[in-house]
């Protein structure tokens, strides 16, 4: 009877070893896909990350070239008025080219003969400005037209970064 009553007590023993490894390994399995899933489940979040990353990557390198390319336009429309503005002042120089400015007609005031300018009998009466005072005008209007072109590449810059 003894025997009989360790032979169950044994029996009992092993089934519930049985039983527990093979919870255990269910356990295991079951813990293994849930491990599966989280990893793609990363994954997935990881590979939108980087699109997104990437996306907005391509998008500032297209806003750098894009700007780079307002940026060299209007350099280049800086110089350009830069240049013509240095030949007026030279041909002013030279008195190859002259400024006056128009008369009042009205004006009783007497002008000297010699301050006339005049060709076409219907012409507008003309006065020929002081050739110091010309370049005086032509720097103001230089850093008048300096200042437009760059008020222009500070907006187009603007519209660029806003989009």
């Amino acid at each position: 009877m003894r025997f009989l009553g360790a032979c169950q007590l044994i029996g009992v023993c092993l089934l519930m070893a049985v039983t527990w490894q093979v919870q255990a390994w269910r356990y295991g399995a079951q813990l293994e896909r849930q491990s599966a899933v989280q990893a793609q489940a990363l994954s997935l979040q990881s590979q939108a990350a980087l699109r997104q990353h990437q996306l907005e990557h391509d998008k500032r390198l297209a806003l750098e070239q894009q700007l780079s390319a307002s940026d060299q336009q209007h350099t280049r429309e800086l110089n350009d008025a830069q240049r013509h503005q240095a030949a007026l002042r030279d041909r002013l120089a030279t008195a190859d080219v002259r400024l006056s400015v128009l008369l009042d007609a009205t004006d009783p005031a007497p002008m000297p003969a010699a301050a006339a300018a005049g060709g076409v009998v219907h012409a507008a009466p003309r006065a020929r400005l002081d050739p110091a005072h010309a370049q005086r005008i032509i720097s103001i209007t230089d850093a008048g037209d300096d200042g437009l072109i760059a008020l222009r590449a500070c907006q187009a810059y603007v519209r660029a970064v806003a989009r």
